[in-house]
């Protein structure tokens, strides 16, 4: 897909980005819609594992994509499901969250909050940008790129069953077991 304009951060530290990187004002890759084959991924976690799409075969995964580590509507989302792992368990489903924010940075949000299963790092927002959700957002009048909160049903085939686009944290991961169901 064509790239449009490039736009290239002019001060340091705006947005959380490196001085004259660019900020992937790119034209967004469309979200991936159910039925479709979902991307492929190697990512590391909270630990250094590498996890990729491929391990997850044969069962459902629950590939959520949230904005920040630590943040109040992450941290909720992210416990959700944590409390949720025991009502996931009959159906064999794994959950893997992923945000742009480094492995020293999943692991201690996965420290302080006790979650167990993988948060994946993608730091050049690369698998974000396969599965559509690196977006332009707006915040007190300023554009910039970062994840819209997605989350995708994988079923054991590797295909998207089911995706919901800008979560409401709020009974979310019931919303997910219900699709399990």
């Amino acid at each position: 897909m064509p790239k449009s304009k490039v736009q290239k951060q002019s001060s340091p530290g705006e947005f959380g980005a490196k001085p004259d990187r660019d900020l992937g004002f790119n034209e967004a890759m469309p979200l991936i819609e159910p039925g479709k084959k979902a991307p492929s991924f190697a990512l590391k976690d909270q630990t250094g594992k590498v996890h990729k799409l491929a391990d997850y075969a044969g069962r459902p995964l629950i590939l959520y994509f949230y904005p920040k580590d630590d943040t109040p509507g992450c941290t909720k989302e992210t416990c959700s499901f944590q409390s949720y792992l025991p009502k996931f368990k009959p159906s064999k489903a794994a959950v893997v969250g992923v945000s742009i924010l480094d492995e020293k940075s999943k692991a201690k949000f996965a420290n302080k909050y006790d979650i167990t299963f993988p948060l994946l790092a993608d730091p050049d927002h690369e698998v974000a940008e396969k599965y559509g959700v690196w977006q332009q957002k707006a915040f007190m009048g300023r554009k910039f790129m970062g994840i819209v909160r997605t989350t995708y049903l994988i079923g054991p085939d590797g295909n998207v069953q089911q995706r919901w686009d800008n979560v409401k944290v709020d009974q979310h991961a019931d919303e997910v077991l219900g699709a399990l169901s």
